[in-house]
């Protein structure tokens, strides 16, 4: 039969009833048939070119291009007329995790992709425990099977790769998997079973055995300095076989001597960085070449121990590459996955760039539209061939090698980050019959030539805005897509719901012994910048994580302007647990503890929990506030945390015991008294917990940094003021000295200084100074010592050592020394919060134990027990509730100790008459 040949689409379908008829093409292989016929000339021209040397390409011609756009648009005709839609179970997805959690984040981003373009997703561990798998159903009724980490060897012995349908995906090809693969023999293997073959791999690294790396050809110093030495990650999707066809991402990591930790870079940027523009393209197309090499090696391997012809299913490959100097590079190590353990985890860039990579790996190899072929093509046997053109010139494919190409055709068309890789790059045939592999050549050149001189449509620029992030140039432009790609945390978060850019409010829930969150917030568009809580926020920051509720605030601004422009907001609410609880109902022991073994401030003191032996001798009050004490718990045992009541839990001062100031005697204590606060905001929640417990409510309160005043207090006759100490904030030449924030304050009855860890014994002399020339020496001063605080690395504030801490408790000790030679009152704070350090509510410096919370209703609200060692009565709780509801409350209950203390301290003479 001789060729038909179309000018136009038009002409191609009328042409087609003329062959309807015909036995060798009928029904809808017709129109290949057409196709093939059409395409016969470019053959030959390939062919011609070939018989001139393989590795000589010569440039299309406009002819050239003609023909090849005919070819494709037939294809594409032939393609709509036998697709069809997959039946719904057709579109099911099955995921083995394997090792990894459903919660790990490549878990998770596997899942969301998947569900975006409507499969229906199942997850299992292993093939052999999945029960879908185990069923009749199993064996056809999905299109995608995914063997994630450490299931891949599981697919391997469950899965029939020779009687998968043509529906069906998976992401192993055995004979990659037996080449690189340690389950395989590795690396070392393949290149022991190919030592004839001049293979351009080292074999000193093998399979997945992570060995460090050496310098496989010459040391560094032979090298000269402007050559190029560099290990390379590039990330490689095999599609086929045979042919082979395989896809290079764009991204790669890089590894220099001048970096102790690789970088995400575009593998064409970074060659063209170092070696200019015509060097870099030498360079890229070896990299090509040496890695098509090792696949065709791979793939023609003597001794398959599987042979498959799966038509979709394809494999991700890392493929390690070392440039020692010479543009041609070596291959040292071949992954069966995507790898990426030489970029940091503590900046997240291992992670963003997994998941970029492999987002871009499954939208390119599963589109939303799948290939399918009609009940008529199914019914074909295998190995039949197709065609249009017999004779000695024909080209009759097989079915496989038709949608094979229909696939091709269809991913080159896609915009995406990959770069096609056809190893060899040009036909090798010598035959007058030309097939797929030319085919493929010939479709891959034509895009190849369309992407390098055409300008980007807008969808791909849309697409690789994403990756540009990780180029050496910047996107430039508005912020036109004001959207998070992602939310990264160390530790992982569980948000609900779960994340999407469509969503702004996000919940999620923290363990006790979570303290920090490390954040980093990922947008869509690089033209978009991320702050974290303000405009000039961070973009990456660890955040200290209060007992409680949280919130973190993530802006998406446009920074194109001087002033950013806030486009979306995004929250995080996180609640972090209370120490896990155990009610005592039966027999418990008393333990007690100075300090946590999380933070040895007292090297040759104990730490954690020790048996406690109550004293047996009569219990005498305190005589004064920093008496040496530790905190006392009901357990099950000493020796295990979790199983004790720590709501139970009280501060018990050695040899004595602090007594607690009921109500009344509390406002009759504070009558036409005057009492100053100077200091920081511990300072100031020690004054809020005052007001609250005199005048049985709080009525007004704020986060204030400078001066207060409150006269409202016990019916007007006791007055409250506050000075904040130190203005950190502004320039150390505008900063009010503590000499002038005192005299703010002066002619006041008492006066209560301290802070978290800037009040050191010269401040103590300047209030004795001061006192003495206003003629204040009488005034009840009391001095609020150290606390715990800054012992977190959080980002933008100053962070403690373990010896700096140390360092703090020495210092602390001073200052109550100091105190006590002047005869003031001192509260060791510092000793009280140090045990119970994790136990800080909101702030970034961890440093607070209070919170102002605002209460609804005080008949609902019943205070809490002081966690005091006390033999008087508790609270008098019917008298506060009064029937004036307070506004706000004061919570915390390790500030609740030492304020109480403070209130012995103030009205204790009184208490004992």
């Amino acid at each position: 039969m001789r060729c038909v040949l179309a000018t136009a689409g038009g002409l191609l379908l009328r042409g087609a009833g003329i062959l309807l008829r015909r036995r060798f093409c009928s029904g809808p292989l017709l129109l290949l048939g057409v196709a093939v016929c059409v395409f016969y000339q470019t053959l030959m021209v390939a062919r011609n070119r070939v018989r001139s040397g393989p590795q000589q390409q010569q440039p299309e011609t406009d002819e050239d291009l003609m023909e090849t756009r005919k070819f494709i648009s037939a294809v594409e005709a032939l393609q709509r007329e036998t697709q069809v839609h997959l039946l719904s179970h057709h579109r099911r997805a099955i995921v083995l995790t394997g090792r990894l959690l459903p919660s790990d984040s490549e878990v998770q981003l596997y899942q969301q992709v998947l569900q975006k373009i409507e499969y229906k997703v199942q997850m299992s561990r292993y093939a052999e425990t999945s029960s879908f798998l185990r069923t009749q159903q199993g064996v056809g009724g999905w299109c995608l099977l995914l063997c994630l980490s450490s299931s891949e060897h599981s697919c391997l012995r469950r899965i029939s790769f020779t009687h998968l349908q043509r529906h069906q995906m998976v992401n192993l090809i055995p004979e990659l998997m037996q080449a690189f693969s340690d389950a395989g023999g590795g690396l070392c293997w393949f290149v022991t079973q190919r030592s004839g073959a001049d293979l351009p791999m080292k074999s000193h690294s093998c399979g997945t055995t992570n060995q460090k790396l050496q310098d496989p050809q010459h040391s560094r110093a032979q090298v000269e300095p402007s050559a190029l030495v560099a290990v390379v990650n590039v990330y490689v999707v095999v599609t086929s076989l045979s042919p082979l066809t395989s896809f290079l991402h764009d991204i790669s990591v890089v590894t220099t001597s001048q970096q102790q930790k690789g970088r995400p870079v575009k593998l064409r940027d970074f060659l063209q960085q170092q070696l200019g523009p015509t060097a870099s393209h030498q360079a890229l197309e070896q990299v090509k070449k040496v890695i098509g090499e090792v696949l065709l090696a791979a793939s023609t391997n003597e001794e398959p121990r599987h042979i498959s012809r799966c038509l979709l299913c394809f494999q991700l490959l890392t493929v390690t590459l070392y440039f020692s100097g010479s543009l041609t590079p070596v291959i040292v190590q071949v992954h069966t996955e995507f790898t990426f353990t030489a970029l940091s985890e503590d900046t997240f860039d291992r992670q963003i760039t997994k998941d970029l990579i492999l987002d871009d790996t499954l939208r390119f190899l599963l589109p939303r539209t799948p290939l399918s072929i009609n009940a008529y093509l199914s019914s074909q046997s295998e190995g039949g061939q197709y065609g249009g053109c017999r004779g000695t010139r024909g080209i009759c494919l097989s079915e496989h090698d038709f949608l094979l190409l229909s696939l091709f055709q269809q991913q080159m068309k896609m915009p995406s980050p990959f770069q096609l890789q056809l190893y060899p790059s040009v036909s090798s045939s010598s035959s007058l019959s030309l097939g797929a592999s030319d085919l493929l050549i010939r479709i891959g050149r034509y895009y190849e030539l369309q992407a390098n001189n055409s300008c980007r449509t807008e969808e791909t620029d849309a697409l690789t805005s994403q990756q540009s992030a990780f180029s050496s140039s910047q996107d430039e432009g508005a912020c036109l897509d004001p959207h998070l790609r992602q939310i990264y945390t160390e530790p992982p978060l569980t948000l609900t719901p779960p994340f999407s850019p469509w969503v702004k409010e996000y919940h999620t829930e923290v363990t006790f012994d979570t303290v920090t969150v490390r954040i980093r917030p990922e947008p869509v568009s690089s033209a978009c910048s991320v702050h974290l809580d303000e405009h000039r926020g961070p973009r990456m920051a660890n955040y200290p994580v209060g007992l409680g509720h949280s919130r973190i605030s993530i802006l998406v601004t446009d920074d194109a302007e001087p002033e950013p422009t806030v486009m979306t907001i995004y929250s995080v609410h996180v609640v972090r647990e209370n120490r896990p609880s155990l009610p005592m109902f039966g027999d418990h022991v008393m333990c007690s503890f100075m300090q946590d073994c999380g933070l040895l401030v007292h090297p040759t003191h104990s730490c954690g929990l020790q048996p406690h032996v109550m004293s047996q001798h009569p219990v005498q009050t305190c005589s004064s506030g920093h008496v040496p004490g530790r905190w006392v718990v009901p357990c099950l045992s000493c020796s295990d945390n979790r199983t004790c009541d720590w709501r139970r839990i009280s501060w018990h001062p050695d040899g004595c015991y602090h007594r607690l100031v009921d109500g009344p005697l509390l406002q009759d204590c504070m009558r036409d008294r005057k009492v100053m606060f100077i200091g920081d905001s511990t300072n100031r929640g020690m004054m809020y917990f005052l007001m609250e417990r005199v005048n049985s409510s709080l009525e007004d309160w704020g986060k204030a940094h400078d001066m207060l005043v409150y006269g409202n207090l016990n019916r007007g006759r006791t007055l409250v003021s506050y000075s904040y100490y130190p203005q950190f904030w502004l320039d150390k030449k505008q900063r009010p000295t503590f000499r002038q924030a005192l005299l703010q304050l002066l002619h006041r009855t008492v006066l209560v200084v301290g802070g978290v860890q800037w009040l050191n014994t010269n401040h103590l002399r300047t209030v004795v100074e001061v006192l003495d020339r206003e003629s204040l020496c009488n005034i009840l001063v009391v001095v609020k010592s150290l606390g715990m605080g800054f012992h977190l690395p959080v980002d933008g504030i100053r962070s403690l050592s373990l010896t700096e801490i140390q360092d703090l408790s020495r210092e602390n000790d001073d200052i109550i020394a100091t105190a006590e030679h002047h005869g003031y009152e001192a509260i060791d704070t510092f000793s009280i919060t140090m045990g119970r350090y994790k136990e800080f509510l909101q702030g970034r410096c961890a440093c607070h134990f209070h919170e102002v919370e605002k209460s609804w209703s005080k008949a609902n609200r019943t205070r809490p027990e002081p966690e005091l060692s006390s033999q008087s009565a508790m609270l008098d709780t019917d008298q506060e509730a009064g029937s004036h509801p307070p506004t706000y409350h004061v919570r915390g209950p390790v500030n609740q100790v030492y304020s109480e203390i403070l209130l012995s301290r103030l009205c204790g003479t009184q208490a004992t008459q």
